[in-house]
């Protein structure tokens, strides 16, 4: 894995932030919306970058993709957000070829997330390859080791205990209202904002407070209809926001918008309030917490909520290790074969010229030549050279690289690279 697997001279990257070093006020700087997604995208394109997919969530930022220098992602990461390149320095990392490989797997197998066994992170991975593949920006590298990824975090998820219980932020946030609000089924509850973490938080807030006082506002109002029809809950229109947060005990903002679209000038309330910010960037002001009776968490305290069950879930982590050990092994071995295949395609080829050649010498020389009896012999004895060769090849005995060079030598090979 030294040498590229896209164009030549370029190397295989993983570069972003997360939680880990990065707070939310810093990863708000990073974060991508849908278009500034498909900007950087196009720009990436524009630039001669033929594969990348990025993502970015509540937790992080990541652009994997081929390049001569990794400076080249981070540049297109900071030309479409507001972050900046020594803001990106003191926080971020780099992996360069097996060790973005393997961080691609801890990603996407749930390992590397803020709530240890969160698996929201697979389908973004997956929904960030489908629109690269649709700009023409998925190679076959990329798209076999999303697959790949995939496949382990299914394994992780089927064969370990990992992601038992609800595991994500919207969870958190329930479990947090629970722990702390008083006769939480009897009091007004208001979501703002129905994205996804929206629309889980939703669920589980309905699942677990057993409250028929929920009421839904989404700047598009049918987004909110459409999950209201689904758990019977109350929808109003973004023009009664303020009226609606000064009838509520329980404020939880979870709009996608890149500045705070609440603040302390919306609320009247003279009783407590507790308003839940799940957003990133951070989408309540923090005056609110000048107001008497308002209390602010952000998203980043609630993902340090552990419980018993979180604990537990740690005693699998072995594990899942071990899966992903395993499913990287398997695509390591499709990484080895695809290496080679060209030498084989080409060594197939010049079979095939050595066969068209002796062919036509024998039809010449034999009256009642059997052409089709001939071509399924010299085909099927093709067959089992290239094979012998190919298996050759894959046995860790041998250094592949040397075999590869003394077959192109001996059989006087021109190999393409776009094998």
């Amino acid at each position: 894995m030294n040498q590229n697997h896209g164009s030549r001279g370029t190397y295989f990257y993983a570069i972003g932030l997360s939680y880990k070093k990065a707070d939310a006020e810093i990863r708000g700087h990073f974060s991508l919306d849908d278009t500034a997604k498909l900007n950087l995208l196009n720009q990436a394109k524009a630039t001669g970058i033929e594969s990348l997919i990025v993502t970015s969530t509540c937790n992080r930022t990541e652009i994997y993709g081929f390049a001569e220098h990794p400076f080249q992602l981070i540049k297109l990461l900071c030309d479409n957000t507001k972050g900046t390149v020594d803001e990106f320095q003191k926080v971020a990392y780099v992996y360069k070829t097996k060790e973005a490989i393997s961080h691609m797997f801890r990603v996407g197998s749930g390992l590397d997330s803020q709530i240890l066994g969160d698996f929201e992170i697979i389908s973004q991975l997956k929904t960030s390859a489908k629109l690269s593949k649709k700009l023409g920006l998925l190679d076959t590298f990329l798209e076999r080791l999303i697959t790949m990824v995939t496949q382990a975090s299914k394994r992780i998820k089927n064969e370990t205990e990992i992601s038992s219980g609800a595991t994500s932020v919207s969870f958190a946030s329930v479990h947090y209202i629970l722990n702390n609000v008083a006769d939480i089924s009897n009091k007004n509850i208001l979501l703002f904002g129905t994205g996804k973490i929206g629309r889980n938080t939703c669920e589980n807030l309905v699942k677990h407070t057993k409250n028929e006082q929920i009421t839904l506002i989404n700047r598009t109002k049918d987004k909110a209809e459409r999950i209201a029809g689904k758990f019977n809950l109350l929808v109003k229109d973004y023009a009664n926001l303020q009226e609606e947060i000064n009838n509520s005990d329980v404020l939880v903002v979870a709009t996608g918008a890149q500045n705070p679209t609440v603040d302390k000038h919306l609320i009247q309330t003279k009783k407590p309030l507790l308003i839940l910010d799940l957003s990133i960037p951070k989408n309540v002001h923090e005056n609110v917490t000048d107001l008497e009776g308002v209390t602010l968490i952000h998203l980043d305290y609630l993902s340090q909520i552990t419980d018993a069950t979180l604990e537990k879930r740690k005693a699998y982590i072995p594990v899942a290790e071990t899966i992903i050990e395993d499913v990287k092994k398997e695509f390591n071995v499709w990484l080895e074969t695809r290496k080679f295949a060209p030498t084989i395609k080409a060594l197939k080829n010049k079979l095939l010229d050595f066969k068209s050649a002796e062919l036509d010498v024998q039809r010449k020389k034999i009256s009642d030549f059997n052409e089709a009896q001939a071509e399924l012999i010299s085909n099927n004895i093709i067959q089992k050279i290239t094979n012998h060769f190919a298996h050759h090849l894959k046995d860790e005995d041998f250094s592949t690289n040397e075999s590869l060079e003394l077959i192109k030598k001996v059989f006087q090979l021109e190999t393409s690279t776009n094998a």
